[in-house]
C-alpha cells in the first residue's frame, strides 16, 4: 500500500522532537507538510527545531510552516523552559540547517492539503489546536476532507498536567480546542490517561545515546531534561511518551482497544474547570460502547506497549 499522506501539527519540544523522528522513520505514512503552533515553545522556534531535525535525518523534503504565535483569545505565555529548555530541545545546541519555513502559514497548508488529499489526509495534532481551529474557520469544508485527526490530548478519567483537570495542550487553548472537538471530522484523542502509562527508562535512552546515528545521540541528550523533570512524577528517571503515543496509533503500530466514540465537551471558561475536556463515559461499565452520533473516540488503553516499539524503529531508521 502506498504510505497515507499526514500532516503534522507541532510545537516541537523534547517528546515532539522523538514523535516526528519516529515518523520521518515509519514508511507506513508520507510526511506531506508540518506546521507548528506555540506551545511548549513559540511557533518561530519550534519550526526550527524542526528543520534541524528533519536535515539531521536526511529528509529536506518536508515543507515546514509557521502557524500560530498566539491562541486565539490571548497571548502567547512563554513556554516551558522548567521543562522541555529555553529552545524547546533541553537547551542542546543542535546542528542548524540554512533550510527556512514555507511562506505559507499552518492553516494555510492544512487547507490546501486537505483539499490535494481528499479523503486521504490525515492530520496528527500533538500541540495545542489553535492551527486546526484556524483552518476550520479558513475553510469548513475540511471537516469534510480530512480522512482522521488524531490529537494528542486531553484527560478523561486522570487529572490533568497543567491544572487539576487541565493537559496542556487543551488548557493552552481551550477556545480553539473547543472548535476543534466540535467540527465534524473524525477524532482520535489520545489523553493522558494512556500517554502517562507509557514511558521510556533511563536504559531506553542510553540505548540512543550509544547508536551510531547522530541524530538518535542527539535525542539522548536533549531527553536529559525531560527525565529530570519526570522524577517527581515518576520517582526515578524516565519519562512519559506523550506525543510519540498519538504518532504510533497514527501510523498504526499501536492499537487503541478501549476506545469508545462517546460526546466530548471543552470547558473554555474561565472558572476552575478551563481546559477540561469532559468525555461522556456513563453506560461503559459492560465494555466499550460508541455513543450514536458521536465523532470523538477517546482512547484509554492500547493493545502493547510503546517503548521496545518505539525504541526499535528509532534504532533502525537510517538517513
Amino acid at each position: 500500500m502506498a504510505p497515507r499522506p499526514v500532516y503534522f501539527d507541532c510545537d516541537t519540544g523534547i517528546d515532539d522532537a522523538l514523535a516526528l523522528v519516529y515518523l520521518m522513520a515509519s514508511p507506513e505514512i508520507s510526511l506531506a507538510g508540518i506546521g507548528t503552533v506555540s506551545g511548549n515553545i513559540d511557533a518561530k522556534r519550534a519550526a526550527l527545531n524542526t528543520l534541524d531535525l528533519l536535515d539531521m535525518g536526511g529528509r529536506n523534503d518536508v515543507p515546514v510552516a509557521v502557524g500560530a504565535m498566539d491562541p486565539l483569545t490571548h497571548s502567547f505565555g512563554g513556554g516551558v523552559p522548567h521543562i522541555h529548555g529555553h529552545n524547546g530541545v533541553g537547551d542542546v545546541e543542535l546542528p542548524h540547517t540554512d533550510r527556512r519555513p514555507v511562506a505559507e502559514s499552518a492553516a494555510d497548508m492544512l487547507v490546501r492539503l486537505a483539499h490535494e488529499h481528499p479523503g486521504e489526509l490525515d492530520v496528527i495534532a500533538i500541540g495545542p489546536l489553535t492551527n486546526l481551529a484556524v483552518a476550520l474557520k479558513q475553510d469548513p469544508s475540511i471537516a469534510e476532507l480530512v480522512h482522521e485527526v488524531i490529537i494528542m490530548g486531553g484527560a478523561a478519567l486522570v487529572p490533568g498536567n497543567l491544572s487539576e483537570v487541565g493537559e496542556a495542550n487543551i488548557y493552552n487553548d481551550p477556545e480553539a480546542a473547543q472548535v476543534v472537538m466540535d467540527a465534524p471530522w473524525q477524532v482520535v484523542l489520545v489523553p493522558l490517561d494512556v500517554t502517562l502509562e507509557n514511558a521510556f527508562e533511563e536504559s531506553d535512552r542510553e540505548a540512543l545515546a550509544a547508536s551510531d546515528s547522530l541524530l538518535n545521540q542527539a535525542l539522548a541528550d536533549i531527553l536529559n531534561l525531560y527525565f529530570d523533570f519526570y522524577v517527581e512524577e515518576y520517582g526515578r528517571r524516565m519519562c512519559a511518551l506523550h506525543d510519540p503515543l498519538a504518532a504510533a496509533i497514527a501510523v498504526g503500530q499501536i492499537t487503541a482497544i478501549r476506545a469508545p466514540k462517546v460526546p466530548v465537551v471543552v470547558d473554555a471558561t474561565h472558572g476552575p474547570g478551563r481546559g477540561q475536556t469532559i468525555c461522556d463515559l456513563r453506560k461503559q461499565r459492560g465494555g466499550p460502547r460508541d455513543v450514536e452520533g458521536a465523532h470523538v473516540r477517546v482512547v484509554l488503553d492500547t493493545d502493547q506497549p510503546l517503548a521496545p516499539v518505539l525504541l526499535e524503529r528509532l534504532l533502525n531508521y537510517h538517513s
